[in-house]
């Protein structure tokens, strides 16, 4: 059964950092490509960064600059580095796995003004 395990959020000043993680029990990680999502209150899910089983990474237009998707395949961990973080980042994130169509709880990440 695959499950996906975010962490790292919480409560932090606008031009702060955090760094979350997503850890998959799921075979064969290293070949999918692994995504963060975000959803604020009362707005759609939105993808914020993406990367390959090789290591090649897009970013949507807010995240460029700021954010940085990571991934360490020998622990099935993919990482989420954020940085000069502002109020409008608020949402919870989700990661995502190719071939997997569910999603982990989820990690709050809160940004005060």
């Amino acid at each position: 059964q695959v499950q996906l395990v975010e962490s790292g959020g919480g409560l932090v000043q606008a031009g702060g950092s955090l760094r979350l993680s997503c850890a998959a029990s799921v075979s064969r990680f290293s070949i999918r490509t692994a995504s963060w999502y975000r959803q604020a209150p009362e707005k759609q899910r939105e993808l914020v960064a993406a990367i390959t089983g090789g290591g090649s990474v897009n970013y949507v237009d807010f995240a460029k600059g700021r954010f940085t998707i990571s991934r360490d395949n020998a622990k099935n961990t993919v990482y989420l580095q954020m940085n000069s973080l502002k109020p409008e980042d608020t949402a919870v994130y989700y990661c995502n796995l190719q071939f997997f169509n569910g999603w982990g709880q989820g990690t709050q990440v809160t940004v005060s003004a």
